[in-house]
């Protein structure tokens, strides 16, 4: 069994975003294929999709492929057209040009995304019966320690003053990245306690799936 600690993982904050490009197709694949218009995608862009597929709207993937009219979703399995009906994940692409780094994370919580359960009884069967009902809402709370003079500050006000979906990037020390796509929410007065450093924080309401690679 493999352990893992969290010691050494970055942090940083989406800042700027290339022009949208219209995706006119995704394919059923292992990994999606979107035709697009034009485009300067390349390979390792991390882009958020807006798609027809409410299971893969605003989430953010690595480009694993790309030419000026195609690119490559890494690790992005929409083979089942149960979850991913042909033909509906037309959208558009936007690529994250600018990561600001968000240095001296003292923690990186992640809360819900709990299993919820619809009961249901009948009078013929004497118990209680479960059915699946999705999933709970999921979102990130970041505590930071305060240095109003970093540029993050700046970052994450802007969008949560803007109430615009904005991406997060954790990189773990084995160089893999956790991508996180939500509305910030940041609290920029400081919590202070004597004899600790002091504190803010930012809260980050996921509009998706976090996504994650291994590599």
């Amino acid at each position: 069994m493999a352990i893992s600690l969290p010691n050494g993982t970055t942090y940083a904050v989406a800042s700027a975003y290339g022009a949208a490009v219209n995706v006119t197709a995704a394919s059923n694949a292992a990994e999606c294929v979107l035709t697009t218009a034009a485009n300067t995608l390349a390979v390792n862009d991390i882009v958020e999709f807006t798609s027809g597929w409410t299971r893969a709207n605003l989430r953010l993937f690595r480009v694993k492929a790309a030419s000026s009219t195609s690119a490559t979703l890494e690790a992005f399995d929409t083979t089942s057209t149960k979850l991913f009906p042909a033909g509906g994940g037309a959208g558009s692409v936007r690529k994250i040009s600018t990561w600001v780094p968000i240095p001296f994370m003292k923690s990186f919580e992640v809360s819900g995304g709990d299993p919820k359960y619809g009961t249901e009884e009948f009078i013929d069967y004497p118990d209680e019966i479960q059915v699946p009902n999705g999933f709970s809402a999921s979102s990130v709370k970041m505590t930071i320690a305060d240095d109003p003079s970093l540029p993050h500050n700046a970052v994450l006000q802007a969008a949560t003053d803007a109430q615009a979906v904005t991406g997060v990037r954790a990189i773990l020390p084995s160089g893999a990245p956790i991508l996180y796509n939500g509305y910030p929410g940041f609290n920029p007065n400081p919590t202070m306690s004597k004899g600790q450093a002091m504190v803010v924080t930012c809260g980050l309401a996921l509009q998706g799936r976090a996504t994650r690679y291994a590599s």
